[in-house]
């Protein structure tokens, strides 16, 4: 059971991750799928991304739920029976849910160079202080993703644009921790922010503030 580690943010959240080592067969086997979920696994074309989704149900075993306890609302947003809130999350090898009294979201991404290509698609006011390159510039660059990724997850709104609504205050990969907002039409949400790297990849995860 690879339970690759498991992070409690504070008294309200915990996040779990997974790594993948499995095969298809094995993660199956021990788990009980929904119809509904049996269905769109088995349809799923790429053996990764069927892994990614049963790795998920066991991650969900961990926290002592079954895959009945969880749906999806119409923006797509997973939700679990018993109110508690849910973010999910998996990339290559990858995956982890976090589970909360409070507003949550989490995003795994693999280090990519190619990040660096796509960077004015969803970065404006990270520029300011984003004056590097190389390594330590892709990582960042994949941090911010991941966190904005992570608020995208958790607001859950039509329209919501990673570019011009959601902003990552500066921080250095050292530090692990940052805030971030949401700047929605007449809204404005600050969320605190953790992340770490491991194995090439990058988590991150918002939460609404502990008030």
């Amino acid at each position: 059971m690879p339970l690759y580690k498991t992070i409690t943010p504070n008294s309200q959240t915990v996040v779990k991750i997974w790594k993948i080592e499995e095969s298809f067969n094995d993660l199956m086997h021990p788990i009980n799928l929904k119809p509904e979920s049996l269905e769109r696994v088995l349809g799923m074309k790429s053996e990764l991304h069927q892994r990614g989704f049963l790795s998920v149900r066991h991650l969900l075993a961990a926290f002592g739920y079954e895959d009945s306890d969880l749906f999806y609302d119409e923006n797509g947003k997973p939700h679990l029976k018993d109110g508690k809130q849910i973010s999910i999350t998996h990339s290559f090898i990858f995956s982890a849910v976090i589970i909360s009294d409070l507003i949550i979201g989490v995003d795994i991404e693999k280090q990519r160079d190619k990040i660096n290509v796509i960077a004015h698609k969803f970065i404006d006011y990270e520029f300011d202080y984003l004056n590097e390159r190389g390594i330590s510039y892709t990582k960042k660059l994949t941090v911010i993703w991941c966190i904005k990724e992570s608020l995208y997850k958790l607001y859950a709104t039509p329209g919501l644009s990673f570019k011009k609504h959601c902003l990552v205050i500066p921080f250095e990969i050292i530090d692990e921790e940052t805030n971030a907002w949401i700047d929605y039409k007449t809204k404005k949400h600050r969320y605190d922010i953790q992340f770490l790297e491991f194995e090439g990849f990058t988590c991150a995860f918002a939460m609404a503030p502990n008030e």
